[in-house]
């Protein structure tokens, strides 16, 4: 038997940060794009030698046997953890490959969706038993619980509903998803109009998002400067519903700014150079994705008849020999998962 699953990216998320444990109740829109995480799972009979679970890392080019009741992580924790939410029978033998086509690191949520993929497959394996919630849930309880580490709601949440989606978390972790209907021809003009920008390196500021989140849990004052972030997500969810990518442009920018406000290196030296070439372009709105920092991704928004798409590639790309235009398409659809015997 062979179970194949695939799970969007995100980006554009107005309103991260404010889906987290330290800012207790929040409000973010979020994009599911493709390229996304792919994972197949061949079941068969295990014979007496052979491990119970082979993983095959395409994108580390590792392959490796999974100990399940291993007191330690062999490898890769966030692949291996998902495992250990499920029971196997005995007799059974996984040949599990993960692959993703987005870089490591680009703040696009890509562990979160590696993650609802993996689970998704042995909710499939076994009785189908659990919700796109549900495995959004086991999934940021992998990230949060298992592996002990700062995890917001929301890249779980589009990994498995895909779409557009307006999220509001009334109490950590518990959240409401709605999601963001447009009209045909308009999803048609938004994925035309969206870029993602790799700046070549990954996220790594790790010390400048525990002096933020220090602060959040230390200073009542500071947590005003998460409102601004509540906001763009309110506004960026108006704008869409009334049909208006200039307006939605203008809270990706306001977003944006908000992050900066948090701490200034948010916005790292390689995201304001992209921002500061796509603004001489004049692009609609641009946005640093997930959590910011030296490293990751920017998602730009051209203007109407995007004449300057191919140029403005360009002139990002001749800047630095790092940075890349990663092609997208928008992802209606969240964790597709099927079998074939």
């Amino acid at each position: 038997m062979i179970i194949q699953c695939s799970a969007p990216i995100r980006i554009c998320d107005l309103g991260g940060w404010t889906d987290t444990w330290f800012a207790g109740s929040g409000k973010v829109l979020n994009i599911a794009v493709f390229p996304s995480v792919e994972v197949t799972v061949v079941a068969g009979r295990k014979r007496a030698r052979d491990p119970q679970i082979t993983i095959h890392a395409e994108n580390y080019r590792d392959t490796y046997a999974l100990k399940r009741r291993a007191r330690t992580w062999t490898k890769h924790p966030l692949i291996e953890a998902g495992f250990r939410l499920f029971r196997l029978p005995s007799g059974l033998h996984l040949d599990v490959t993960i692959f993703s086509a987005a870089p490591a690191g680009a703040s696009t949520g890509t562990s979160a969706s590696v993650s609802v993929a993996v689970l998704g497959a042995l909710d499939l394996l076994g009785q189908r038993s659990l919700t796109s919630y549900e495995l959004a849930a086991k999934a940021h309880y992998i990230e949060s619980a298992l592996l002990k580490l700062q995890s917001g709601i929301q890249d779980q949440l589009c990994a498995a509903y895909g779409g557009i989606n307006f999220i509001e978390m009334s109490r950590y972790p518990d959240a409401s998803v709605s999601p963001v209907v447009l009209p045909e021809e308009l999803t048609w003009e938004l994925e035309s109009r969206l870029l993602l920008i790799y700046l070549g390196r990954p996220h790594s500021s790790s010390a400048v998002h525990e002096t933020v989140i220090r602060r959040l849990e230390e200073s009542p004052r500071f947590r005003r400067y998460l409102e601004p972030l509540r906001e763009a997500a309110a506004a960026g969810k108006a704008s869409l519903l009334r049909c208006d990518l200039a307006a939605f442009g203008e809270a990706m920018a306001a977003n944006t700014r908000a992050q900066q406000k948090l701490h200034p290196e948010l916005v790292g030296d390689r995201a304001r150079q992209v921002i500061a070439l796509a603004r001489e372009h004049g692009v609609s709105g641009y946005k640093v994705n997930g959590a910011g920092g030296a490293g990751g991704s920017v998602t730009l928004l051209l203007k109407p008849g995007a004449r300057e798409k191919h140029a403005l590639i360009a002139a990002i790309e001749a800047a630095n020999p790092d940075f890349r235009n990663l092609p997208i398409r928008l992802a209606p659809q969240g964790l597709r998962r099927w079998r074939t015997d």
